[in-house]
């Protein structure tokens, strides 16, 4: 009979706690919200429970993206992100990736990868906003990028978005480095990338979020711009509530 020694003690004991911090991970997943993701866009889908998502700069028109963006969408879905797909305008472009982040909790790292929007300067936007947010108007802070304004998100997304995400700049990097990136988000134990170190915490501790922009469209009044505007509303509301109130005391005469 083969004896065991104390070698396979210690084996058996990394494997144990091995499965049991796996265990923990999976046991911190949690469903996307049902209209997950809300947004329509140029992105591919993947795996809801990843804890990255790949979003590839683009500078071309949507009929004339190159092979190398397209492959580095896929590089992203492939090596098991959640979305990834491209970004190309720092205004309605950057909502609908809050949107679409926002309603699914497991995902806490932002890959950034692709080259840099001459024009618009998104890549520099989607930076800014994850480092210091946006001012009382809602144009991201500390940004060169000249439509860097997200009209059309409520605040509480905004402020989602930048305690959920941690970024992972990978810009002017090939399919191989996005690859790695995903690969590192995924890690039980922290691991060194590029300067961070990542691991999978599992999903954001608050339930999904869901919108989408036409909210803008179908109910104009339902995000205002200011404090001032959402003072108005909130007299607005209860006014019609006491009104309704009234109605109703009346039918009842």
């Amino acid at each position: 009979m083969r004896k065991s020694g104390p070698g396979s003690g210690r084996s058996a004991t990394r494997l144990y706690n091995g499965l049991t911090r796996h265990l923990e991970v999976l046991m911190r997943k949690v469903e996307p919200h049902p209209e997950y993701p809300p947004e329509e866009g140029r992105y591919l889908r993947g795996n809801d429970y990843s804890p990255a998502a790949v979003i590839i700069i683009l500078t071309y028109d949507a009929e004339a993206i190159p092979p190398e963006i397209e492959k580095l969408v896929r590089t992203g879905v492939e090596s098991g992100a959640a979305l990834s797909g491209t970004l190309q305008t720092a205004n309605i472009g950057i909502e609908k990736v809050i949107c679409n982040i926002v309603a699914n909790p497991n995902i806490r790292y932002l890959i950034l990868g692709g080259p840099e929007s001459e024009g618009h300067k998104t890549g520099d936007a989607i930076k800014a906003l994850l480092k210091t947010g946006v001012d009382e108007k809602k144009r991201i802070i500390g940004t060169t990028a000249l439509t860097a304004v997200l009209h059309n998100v409520p605040d509480e997304f905004i402020k989602r978005f930048r305690e959920q995400l941690t970024l992972v700049d990978c810009q002017f990097q090939d399919k191989s480095v996005i690859r790695k990136a995903v690969w590192s988000c995924f890690q039980e134990n922290p691991v060194e990338f590029r300067g961070q170190m990542l691991f999978d915490p599992g999903a954001f501790p608050e339930p999904p979020l869901s919108g989408k922009l036409t909210w803008k469209v179908t109910q104009p009044w339902a995000e205002p711009d200011d404090d001032k505007e959402r003072a108005a509303k909130q007299k607005a509301l209860e006014m019609i509530d006491r009104l309704k109130k009234k109605q109703n005391s009346m039918d009842t005469v």
